[in-house]
């Protein structure tokens, strides 16, 4: 079995979780934060749209640098709930793609995290799609669903019952055979 046939389905699945997340984000409560030192919910939103085009950085460039010499210009703040759902799912299409072309061999080449061109970490470019970029929005999925409690909207069941539904998507087969 190839690795994109294993990481496939969990990056299927992690979408539509992450998705069902970012349907709920309240359009009046973009600027509202839990705390003085929290991002505000449009900004975590907006980051969650934007994680999973890491899978292309990660499959596509040999390194990302978080501190280059010559700064990026800061990405549009998103506005709207109907823009982050059509950030994210451009990303998600992208991603998906990335993987689906990925080979075993160029898997297994090293990626790096740079800081001012200093590696942070190196790492198989599979596990750095496993733990930089998958866990990585599985935590910050994990801060919108408080955000969501605080806020009092109900938060989607993930892998088991959440507090207000009941399943999962984890017991639904990702692809219907029809």
């Amino acid at each position: 079995m190839q690795m994109r046939e294993w990481l496939l389905p969990e990056y299927d699945l992690e979408m539509q979780y992450t998705r069902r997340h970012l349907e709920r984000v309240p359009e009046n409560r973009f600027q509202w934060r839990p705390h003085e030192k929290s991002m505000p919910l449009g900004r975590l939103a907006g980051f969650l749209a934007q994680i999973p085009s890491w899978s292309n950085d990660v499959l596509e460039q040999d390194s990302f640098d978080v501190a280059p010499a010559t700064p990026s210009p800061r990405a549009r703040e998103l506005t709207s709930r109907q823009e982050v759902l059509e950030l994210f799912d451009q990303n998600v299409a992208k991603g998906r793609t990335a993987i689906e072309r990925a080979t075993d061999e160029h898997m297994k080449t090293p990626w790096s995290l740079l800081a001012g061109g200093r590696a942070l970490f190196t790492q198989p470019r599979y596990l750095v799609l496993r733990l930089f970029f998958l866990n990585h929005l599985v935590h910050h999925r994990a801060q919108l669903g408080v955000y969501l409690r605080l806020n009092g909207i109900a938060v989607p069941a993930v892998y088991n019952d959440s507090a207000d539904e009941k399943g999962g998507i984890f017991m639904e087969p990702a692809h219907s055979p029809h």
